[in-house]
Order: C-alpha cells, then sequence, then structure tokens
C-alpha cells in the first residue's frame, strides 16, 4: 500500500480490543477520513432504522424486523431500542431484510472508497473492498479475558456481564461475516496484517500500522 495515491485501510477487530480506537486515531494521524459514524448514518437515512436495530439484529433472521417490531410495538420500554429523533415506528419497513442491509453497507463503503483517502472499521470492509487496488486489510485480536477487562473498565460492567456481551457479539458477528462472504473473520489470510492488542496501547498499535506502511 502507498499513501501518494488514494488508499484504503480497513480494519477488522473483536470487540474490546481497542480496534475502534485504533481506526479513529490512525485516521486522525493520516490526516483521512474515518467511516464508521458517516456509513451507520446512510443506513439509518436509507432503511429508517436506529443504530441499535442495525447492530442488533442484522445478522439474525432474514426478516428480521418483522419481528422485531412484533416483538417490541406493544411493550412502552422498547423505545430504547429505537433513535431517540425518531418520530414513530412507521418509520420502519416490515420488507427489509438481513441481506438488504449487507449488500447496502457493501455499496456504501464501495462509494467512500471512490470518494477518497479512508480507514474503515468493520463492516467487512476486508470483503467489501477487497478489489480495491491500494488497500491493507488489518485485524486486532486480543485474549478473552483481556477484552472482558476492558469492556468492564469502559462500559462499567460486572464481569458476568462483560463476558456476555463478548460472547454474544463474538457470535453475532462471525455469523455474519460467514454467511456473506463465505470466511471467517478470524482467518488471518484476510488479512496483510494481524495485531495481538494486549499489553499495547492504542497509540503503541497505530504506530506499528504506521511503521508497517513506511511512515
Amino acid at each position: 500500500m502507498t499513501i501518494n495515491e488514494p488508499f484504503v485501510i480497513t480494519i477488522s477487530r473483536e470487540v474490546g480490543s481497542g480496534g475502534r480506537t485504533v481506526g479513529r486515531m490512525l485516521a486522525t494521524k493520516l490526516n483521512v477520513r474515518y467511516s464508521d459514524k458517516d456509513l451507520i448514518q446512510k443506513l439509518r437515512t436509507q432503511f429508517g432504522l436506529s443504530t441499535a436495530a442495525i447492530e442488533r439484529f442484522k445478522a439474525e433472521k432474514k426478516n428480521w424486523l418483522s419481528d422485531f417490531l412484533r416483538l417490541v410495538s406493544p411493550v412502552p420500554s422498547a423505545s430504547a431500542f429505537l433513535d431517540k429523533n425518531a418520530d414513530s415506528l412507521k418509520e420502519y419497513r416490515d420488507d427489509v431484510t438481513t441481506e438488504d442491509i449487507y449488500h447496502a453497507e457493501q455499496e456504501i463503503l464501495r462509494e467512500l472508497a471512490l470518494e477518497g483517502s479512508l480507514v474503515v472499521a468493520g463492516r467487512s470492509g476486508f470483503f467489501a473492498l477487497k478489489n480495491f487496488p491500494n488497500r491493507l486489510d488489518i485485524m486486532i485480536t486480543a485474549p478473552r479475558d483481556a477484552r472482558v477487562q476492558r469492556i468492564m473498565q469502559k462500559q462499567n460492567l460486572t464481569r458476568e456481564e462483560a463476558e456476555a456481551v463478548v460472547e454474544q457479539v463474538d457470535k453475532a458477528r462471525e455469523n455474519y461475516v460467514h454467511r456473506f462472504t463465505g470466511t471467517s473473520r478470524y482467518d488471518a489470510r484476510n488479512y496483510h496484517l494481524v495485531l495481538n492488542a494486549e499489553g499495547h496501547t492504542e497509540e503503541e498499535l497505530v504506530q506499528v500500522i504506521l511503521t508497517y506502511i513506511g511512515i
């Protein structure tokens, strides 16, 4: 990869590894766009879904949205799943499928890559942008206990709660990636660089990546 022409860096990461923070810091160091919230906003606009709904249900049932609406519509506490700025449940479409979300996500990523250099966090970027010529695919991982500890500290959760987060997110992300790409997110062959975050700060990981690309 060269930074002398438009480039893309995709960062896949295990929950609790600090990969999202590394991606944001790396984009700042390189003075390029960081694709995270902007992609989610595009999906929210296109489908009328809250961020929580997209993240929670996109890897589950094919027709997850109709099931979701049937589940939460009569429950007052369901507002916790909805965007605070949403007008009502009528913004949801019962014809949206997980496949729709996935294909829209991939198309948005490709459009963003064509707009200029960027760092992409998650979103199966390593697969969506596999044909982009000037690309670096990175996986950031860490032992399970280290990830649990980080989530406990960052989100003020008990160990039991943090362990549940790790288990649920790991399973959902792997199912999602395998379902649509036919590969495992844990397969090192999908990446140019795999980093173990244990014992390293985000700043140190960013420096390793910068050194790898010759900066």
